[in-house]
């Protein structure tokens, strides 16, 4: 793909609305298709629909089976693909590999776009050059910052995991804590490391790094639990998604510990968590946007040769602290599955 073959304007931002969209359940290593499928998903949206040639896009993640945080960006982007006339056909799958292998197959289909994560850039890199000499637009979301230019995508969507991980640790500094657990639930998955070694960076006590199986909740509850029952030292446990987060308060409460709960990422439930108090605060990175902006854009590059971040910058969706100070702002669209 050649990024300049289209004139562009540096260093210009574009700004984009965002419309709600309904609920979409996520199945497992899956791919469905948009249409009218995804225009009812997205019966909220107050936006108009678009009068553009239809458009085949595709969207492939490293999501594992049953997050909420990945049915989050799948909602965004159905919502997008509604508005935009376009037909949505997504697939994960939390193995590198395989996930690779999903971007070779929309390659196949010979779709108009791709928009990919790349938890594990190095596994990602050869097909994602592939779909590019084939001329097939590529853009970045929620994994890959670091990477995203020097592999030749478009834009890139999400937020820098190393700067939101420094500001939950230095957020935590303020709250007296001494011990931090940080827990892991892909070993590997570069955002994952990135948040860990930002709250190492910047919390002033010790910090643990603890290694889960995130597809196996029973799994992460027996692993915290034993992890705080060894160490009562341990009074702040943090994780990096909503589900984990929720798994632990009931290890803290099992270990007998007095340890606080911080975490990334939302859910409904974990919105309750917070206003409940049994979770401290969450870091909320907007994947609602990330799934939502990444199909847009692969629009706007297909109509108008727009470049989001005007292909040199990032566009930043988070972090942002939720916590019991503004909660109830966010948990309307919580409850909706949009945040």
């Amino acid at each position: 793909m050649n990024r300049t073959s289209l004139p562009r304007s540096r260093g210009i931002v574009p700004v984009v609305a965002v419309a709600a969209a309904s609920a979409l359940a996520l199945s497992g290593c899956s791919s469905s298709s948009g249409g009218k499928k995804a225009e009812e998903s997205a019966a909220g949206a107050s936006a108009g629909k678009a009068d553009t040639p239809r458009m085949t896009i595709a969207m492939v993640t490293h999501a594992p089976s049953g997050d909420t945080f990945w049915d989050t960006i799948r909602k965004g982007a159905e919502a997008a693909a509604a508005k935009d006339n376009i037909k949505l056909v997504y697939s994960n799958d939390e193995n590198a590999g395989d996930q690779a292998g999903l971007v070779q197959n929309a390659i196949d289909q010979k779709v108009d776009g791709i928009a990919v994560t790349l938890a594990k850039p190095d596994a990602l890199k050869a097909v994602v050059a592939k779909a590019e000499q084939a001329g097939i637009p590529v853009v970045g979301l929620n994994a890959g910052l670091s990477v995203w230019k020097e592999q030749g995508l478009l834009s890139f969507f999400g937020q820098d995991e190393a700067v939101s991980g420094q500001a939950l640790g230095t957020k935590i500094n303020g709250t007296g804590a001494k011990h931090a657990l940080c827990v892991i639930q892909a070993q590997g998955d570069v955002n994952l490391e990135e948040r860990c070694a930002g709250v190492k960076k910047t919390f002033g006590g010790t910090t643990d790094i603890l290694y889960v199986n995130g597809t196996d909740m029973p799994s992460v509850k027996s692993t915290i639990t034993a992890k705080l029952s060894q160490d009562k030292s341990i009074d702040e446990v943090v994780t990096l998604g909503a589900p984990v987060a929720l798994t632990a308060v009931q290890s803290v409460s099992e270990a007998g510990s007095k340890a606080k709960i911080a975490t990334f990422d939302l859910n409904k439930d974990l919105v309750s968590a917070i206003e409940k108090g049994s979770i401290q605060f969450a870091v909320d990175q907007q994947p609602y946007l990330q799934g939502y902006l990444a199909v847009d854009a692969l629009w706007l590059y297909k109509n108008n040769g727009n470049y989001m971040g005007g292909g040199e910058a990032p566009v930043l969706t988070g972090p942002a602290f939720v916590d019991k100070s503004n909660v109830d702002a966010v948990a309307a669209f919580a409850a909706k599955g949009t945040r």
